[in-house]
């Protein structure tokens, strides 16, 4: 459908602006540089979190979850919270009231859309991506935030908790391009029928896109091919060397160590251990990258898309599932 210019619905308003101060000149260059060293978009899994609506945009309260099943233990968090911070007068028992309500139901029920003390609550979905080119992933651009010095970047908070998902927010020329492109993206071929049919009608259902804030992980070159070296992302690059260039899998000890002796030795090493400074560095003679992570949220007319019927949701909510197991005889009944 066709719209006037200044009747276009704001779910699918992409507006592009020309900015000429020296930081916002020189990040499009950057951008548009990379767009071009590193053409091809690999997709990742898909991550889950929760966004609480106040009377407007959608605001994000944490993103990092690899299924919808872990964002609603996490909201269902967020409530006793903020249950728990109320002070337990009249003039706070209904809200109160509602906070636990809501708790409750989701320690029992795998519900993704609630209304509590007047505000609308959503589990919703985000796709990752990077970007690939000749070289193997991309790194960190020139321009991206380093907002503490080495050795203190776990004092960040993550960039996404918070976020508005405005999609009329004006952006330069690159990024536009890329939500553009983004509007019409779904899942390669090699994907199943029911997963292709989703994101096909993700499309028409949720037909804008905002880009988050971008993250970062370390890549490692194996066996010719570049992956994660593991699910953790990081908020600046500087915290993705401190915290993802040294795991427990970088450690080994003789099998017949005790577990206690290897635990104690593990932490002598990774309190030793250096986190590099560059952006390319080896583990063990393994290639390692710091790699640059995009991600987006579909938007339609009624706010960011929840989870897909095929989105992997392995286990059930954490009553449901005691209720299951004694149920079944697999765990005791309480005394």
């Amino acid at each position: 459908m066709a719209y006037p210019e200044d009747q276009v619905p704001d779910h699918l308003l992409i507006k592009v602006e020309q900015r000429d101060d020296p930081v916002s000149v020189v990040s499009e260059d950057d951008a548009r540089q990379r767009s071009a060293m590193y053409p091809k978009l690999m997709w990742g899994a898909p991550i889950f979190g929760a966004a609480e609506q106040d009377g407007g945009w959608w605001r994000i309260l944490q993103l990092n979850d690899d299924e919808p099943q872990h964002a609603r233990d996490n909201l269902a968090s967020h409530f006793r919270k903020l249950h728990s911070e109320l002070p337990d007068t009249a003039e706070h028992v209904s809200a109160r009231a509602e906070y636990e309500t809501a708790y409750e139901l989701l320690d029992w029920e795998p519900a993704d859309e609630l209304t509590v003390a007047g505000r609308r609550y959503r589990i919703i979905r985000a796709q990752p991506f990077i970007r690939m080119g000749a070289d193997g992933p991309e790194p960190p651009r020139p321009t991206d935030a380093e907002l503490f010095p080495p050795g203190t970047s776990t004092l960040g908070r993550p960039q996404m908790d918070g976020f508005v998902l405005d999609p009329t927010v004006s952006t330069g020329l690159t990024d536009g391009l890329v939500r553009m492109e983004l509007t019409s993206s779904f899942v390669s071929l090699d994907a199943g029928e029911q997963v292709r049919a989703e994101s096909r009608r993700a499309v028409t259902t949720h037909p804008n896109v905002v880009l988050l804030p971008v993250s970062y992980t370390i890549s490692g070159y194996v066996a010719g091919t570049w992956g994660q070296r593991g699910p953790a992302t990081y908020a600046t690059p500087q915290a993705a060397r401190d915290g993802g260039s040294f795991s427990m899998r970088d450690f080994v000890l003789d099998e017949n160590t005790a577990p206690e002796e290897f635990m104690a030795a593990y932490e002598r090493a990774r309190a030793a251990h250096q986190p590099p400074r560059t952006d390319d560095f080896e583990v063990n003679g393994v290639p390692c990258r710091v790699t640059r992570v995009e991600a987006f949220i579909r938007v339609g007319p009624d706010g960011p898309e929840g989870p897909r019927p095929s989105d992997r949701d392995s286990y059930p909510p954490p009553a449901r599932q005691v209720h299951d197991l004694r149920a079944k005889g697999l765990m005791p009944d309480p005394d």
